[in-house]
């Protein structure tokens, strides 16, 4: 079916979840690049920014932003004949980009890889909860199409990035044998993994340097007995740094480097409304960061991998947090 609506389509819209990831970015710039060569007009568009370290990926500079072209994304929106929703499981998770998605007459795919899809705001849905990234779900689709060894040198390399960074440089959640049978052939199509990955993890800026400096040394605060950290940062200290956009991505995986942490928390106040935080959740084993943050902070995500959001100060949401982590010492504790 998703063949035969994508063959009839001609103005395809691309979206994906608020404060885009590297699988979020790396898999819609995919289907665009995918999309394009087929000879359609293909338009990512984000709810909101996206962290500099991705802007160099090819068709980056096309990306639609909701939160600054509100007018120019309904009048695509509008003309649009499909639609595609990447990497979320919720349409909330499009946060004001919603409304403009919900009100479009296009059919509408859904392809995720998260718990608990809502399979009511699409017509059709992929989802494998099981793969490590969308990325991962967009190979298995195009393998499926027997379209994967066919693909273009800029589809390789998002498909690549999008995979690298849902996994933390497949550090976690990246054990199946498959995802290495698909990286294997993405190199076929003459991508530099090295290179991708410097582009990622190399960028940093002086501000980013010394805020991980400053946020290690004056605001993790460990909590020994239940093995966990947690780190926060506010819109004042991030002026303080000139903390670029994409400076705070992977802090909250530090103090999991720590021996014996199982739990880490960052909470991060948010830039375009002040008075949110927004929480990116860590974990090693079989701790489950998705039930807590979906139980505590109107979140989700992966088992080891998860996100939320607090309407509240700072120091109420460490107060949660805290609250949070007492609920599952028995797991934590042990």
């Amino acid at each position: 079916m998703i063949p035969e609506l994508i063959k009839h389509s001609s103005r395809v819209v691309i979206c994906t979840h608020v404060n885009p990831d590297g699988d979020a970015i790396g898999s819609s710039l995919t289907l665009k690049h995918y999309l394009e060569r087929k000879g359609k007009q293909a338009t990512v568009i984000v709810p909101n920014t996206f962290p500099d370290f991705l802007k160099w990926l090819p068709g980056a500079d096309s990306i639609l932003i909701y939160t600054k072209q509100q007018e120019q994304v309904k009048a695509v929106v509008d003309a649009a004949d499909l639609v595609i929703v990447c990497d979320l499981n919720q349409p909330n998770r499009l946060a004001g980009l919603e409304e403009t998605i919900m009100a479009s007459s296009a059919p509408r795919i859904l392809i995720d890889h998260h718990l608990d899809p809502n399979t009511n705001f699409c017509q059709e849905i992929v989802s494998h909860p099981e793969m490590c990234a969308a990325a991962e779900v967009i190979c298995h689709m195009l393998n499926g199409w027997e379209e994967l060894d066919s693909i273009s040198f800029e589809e390789a390399t998002c498909l690549y990035l999008a995979m690298m960074c849902d996994t933390g440089a497949f550090s976690f959640n990246s054990n199946r044998p498959i995802i290495y049978e698909y990286i294997s052939r993405l190199l076929a199509h003459g991508i530099d993994k090295d290179e991708i990955y410097r582009n990622v993890f190399w960028t940093a800026s002086e501000g980013r340097l010394r805020l991980q400096g400053y946020l290690l040394y004056v605001n993790m605060k460990v909590l020994h007995e239940y093995h966990s950290a947690i780190i926060t940062l506010t819109n004042e200290e991030r002026r303080r740094f000139k903390v670029k956009n994409g400076d705070t991505e992977g802090i909250v995986n530090i103090p999991l480097q720590m021996l014996g942490t199982r739990l880490s928390i960052f909470i991060n106040e948010d830039t375009e409304h002040p008075g949110i935080m927004k929480l990116s959740l860590r974990s090693v084993g079989d701790f489950p960061c998705d039930q807590m943050a979906s139980r505590f902070f109107s979140g989700g995500g992966h088992k080891n991998a998860s996100g939320g959001r607090l309407q509240c100060t700072m120091e109420e949401a460490i107060q949660h947090v805290k609250a949070a982590i007492d609920a599952y010492a028995d797991m934590l504790k042990a």
